[in-house]
């Protein structure tokens, strides 16, 4: 018998998840809406796979995640959110998988079925997001600088002004930017920082 811990600051999707998952191998031990709550129940419940939400009151589910993992349970992150950083952080943090809550309820009992045999499940979707922050090289310090002035809406002239070095020497820092983020514009590469955690 899998025992089944749910985590969501939603009730409906709690009662939801809680009828969905019916199996002869299943079974839903408790529930909780917040991270804080998780840590507890978990302790309390021993379950074998926590299902959670990564955005939720009092403690997101990845710092939830990080405290539950190391006591035992398996996290299976179920969440609407498929930016690179929420993926990255989760799986940083410990999670065993990361599936949209548009999972069909097979791939879901299919995914804590395995996340219960100690494997790690990803939603196709997120297998090539997690494959390229991994791959992304990380920017230099001054390529970091650079690439929060674009973000202010800084022009080149602008921002070899504020760090004291030439307009070329902003546009060899972006370049290099542009390169290791697979981007070729100026806007393009602030979105694709934002979307990786690189960029605030």
């Amino acid at each position: 018998m899998i025992r089944i811990l749910l985590v969501d600051d939603h009730p409906v999707v709690r009662q939801g998840l809680r009828g969905m998952l019916v199996g002869d191998d299943l079974e839903v031990v408790g529930d909780a809406g917040s991270g804080q709550e998780a840590i507890a129940q978990a302790a309390a419940l021993k379950p074998d796979v926590v299902l959670m939400d990564l955005r939720m009151p009092e403690m997101d589910g990845v710092a939830a995640t990080a405290r539950i993992v190391g006591t035992g349970p398996r996290v299976l992150v179920l969440t609407t959110y498929e930016t690179d950083s929420d993926i990255l952080r989760a799986v940083e943090a410990g999670a065993s998988g990361y599936l949209l809550k548009d999972s069909t309820t097979e791939d879901l009992i299919a995914a804590i079925r395995a996340a219960a045999r100690g494997e790690t499940v990803l939603a196709p979707s997120m297998v090539a997001k997690v494959v390229g922050q991994v791959r992304t090289p990380p920017l230099s310090a001054r390529e970091s600088e650079v690439l929060k002035l674009v973000a202010k809406g800084l022009s080149n002239g602008e921002i070899g002004r504020a760090l004291f070095i030439s307009e070329a020497t902003v546009k060899t820092h972006l370049l290099r930017v542009f390169n290791k983020l697979g981007v070729s514009d100026r806007t393009a590469a602030v979105t694709t920082a934002m979307d990786r955690g690189m960029l605030q």
